[in-house]
């Protein structure tokens, strides 16, 4: 996704440790695993993949404690993690209740900017690019902490299934239907634009194709918003379904820590389990 092995150790690091917050763990303990080839690529490129990584580790508080490599052509870098959560407090995605409203964290587009990218629609010295880097390198490690001290329903991570996917998976697991409000969802305008042009993963049409049957879509709403509905992403936000009652505290101590990436999307509702995308 992108050339630079730091940010590449810093975003693999960043998606890892979403699926300990999404949970509402603490991350503790991590171990490097890593595939990377013995020939062909500088030790200096295993280097700083291994020092971005380490810094997103810092940065989650947690304790990087060893690692396993394998000697592979493709390199792949993540971790295995060990986190701690009272157990009473565990977060699940089946919990989501009639009420609640539905908070994004992060906005939705970077895979098809990832896409548009590989492709040199835009490079390096691009403000879009450090935006999409941003994105991806940010920890979901605040709304993560709030979500716990609140006491949220039911959260998720969106990554590979895109947002539709993911909902559909705790819309699924809650037996409820989620309705989703277009206008609130945040959107990287230049993924519109592209997914416009169609410049467009092979991911998004598997995941489109996948939700198909549980996904009714406005028909006021035009095809390239339903790819980036659908746009698999790599560490994305978490979606959290907060109590109604606990909107205006949960948004306080969110903003309190400086954390403003909180995007009000929509809301749970009583019926058959599926996922209703409204203009």
């Amino acid at each position: 996704m992108v050339n630079d092995p730091f940010v590449f150790g810093q975003i693999a690091v960043a998606n890892s440790l979403s699926d300990i917050y999404v949970t509402g763990a603490k991350p503790l303990l991590a171990l490097n695993l890593i595939s990377f080839p013995k020939k062909g690529l500088s030790r200096d490129v295993l280097k700083r993949i291994l020092e971005g990584g380490l810094s997103k580790i810092k940065e989650a508080g947690a304790l990087l404690v060893g690692g396993h490599s394998v000697d592979d052509p493709q390199p792949k870098y993540g971790l295995a993690l060990i986190g701690i959560a009272h157990p009473e407090r565990i977060i699940t995605n089946r919990e989501a209740k009639v009420g609640d409203l539905l908070y994004l964290t992060k906005p939705l587009g970077t895979g098809i900017l990832a896409t548009a990218f590989k492709a040199g629609l835009f490079d390096e010295k691009s403000p879009l690019y450090q935006r999409m880097v941003n994105i991806m390198v940010e920890l979901n490690r605040v709304p993560a902490e709030v979500m716990v001290e609140v006491g949220v329903s039911s959260a998720t991570d969106i990554t590979g299934f895109g947002l539709t996917g993911h909902a559909l998976e705790m819309a699924r697991a809650s037996s409820k239907r989620f309705i989703f409000y277009l206008h609130r969802i945040p959107f990287i305008k230049e993924a519109r634009e592209y997914a416009r042009m169609g410049i467009i993963p092979e991911g998004d049409y598997q995941n489109l194709a996948f939700c198909e049957k549980l996904l009714s879509i406005h028909p006021s709403i035009p095809e390239e918003d339903h790819f980036i509905l659908a746009d698999a992403q790599t560490s994305g936000g978490l979606l959290i379904a907060c109590p109604r009652e606990k909107k205006d505290l949960f948004e306080r101590r969110n903003f309190e820590r400086g954390f403003y990436s909180l995007f009000l999307v929509g809301e749970v509702a009583e019926g058959d389990p599926g996922l209703e995308i409204l203009p």
